[in-house]
């Protein structure tokens, strides 16, 4: 785990996915997990509300684009019943880092890949338009998934398709079709994409957290936030 760590560091670059400009001050971190005492006033099951506070968040700090969220343990999956069968199956621990922007941002692949899957997960709260791109750097093989993208971003698309480093993905999707959340990227790193195809648990249980934790490592060992 710790070479192909030290591979994916090795790969940043000026702007990994060019939603604004990373690694500058027009990006923010935002918490977004439950211990943040702010959210215990908002009702984050309402999209244009909690897109509301995401806007004022940026606005205040005078940047571009808010990111952050690996691994918090989130309040706002609550919402929906396909993360919550059981109270010891509760999914609400993230696997990915958020990158919140205006719906329509292109959004850039960060290295070289090629698709490897893509679909439109339509469940209340999923990723809505996901693609995912299998990767290949000396030997190392890993997957990046990007999520809540537009519909447009799944047309004219086919498993094989070579993507360029610094190419275009997708453009960011509204909450009618990214799950209902304001506009943001879900971006995560999975190792072993094991059998999903278009889709990959971005949200997980305390209970299996140790096991994602090593399949989807910080996606900032590439983005370099």
């Amino acid at each position: 785990m710790s070479s192909l760590i030290q591979q994916l560091t090795s790969l940043n670059s000026n702007s990994p996915i060019n939603l604004g400009e990373a690694n500058s001050k027009s990006w923010v971190k935002l918490d977004l997990s439950q211990d943040n005492p702010q959210l215990k006033l908002l009702d984050v099951s309402s999209s244009q509300l909690l897109s509301e506070y995401i806007n004022n968040h940026i606005k205040e700090a005078q940047a571009k684009v808010a990111w952050g969220g690996y691994l918090e343990q989130r309040n706002i999956y609550q919402r929906s019943t396909y993360f919550n069968s059981t109270a010891e199956d509760e999914r609400n621990i993230h696997l990915g880092i958020d990158i919140w922007a205006a719906a329509g941002t292109e959004v850039f692949a960060p290295v070289d890949g090629k698709i490897h899957s893509f679909n439109n997960n339509t469940n209340y709260g999923d990723y809505g338009p996901t693609i995912i791109i299998a990767h290949e750097v000396e030997g190392f093989k890993f997957h990046t998934l990007y999520g809540h993208l537009s519909l447009s971003s799944i047309k004219n698309i086919k498993q094989g398709d070579i993507i360029k480093g610094g190419s275009k993905v997708g453009n960011l999707g509204a909450s009618d079709v990214n799950g209902d959340y304001p506009p943001h990227l879900h971006f995560q790193i999975v190792i072993d994409i094991q059998d999903f195809l278009g889709d990959y648990p971005g949200v997980c249980s305390q209970k299996d957290l140790e096991f994602y934790k090593k399949n989807c490592p910080d996606p900032n060992i590439l983005l370099a936030i």
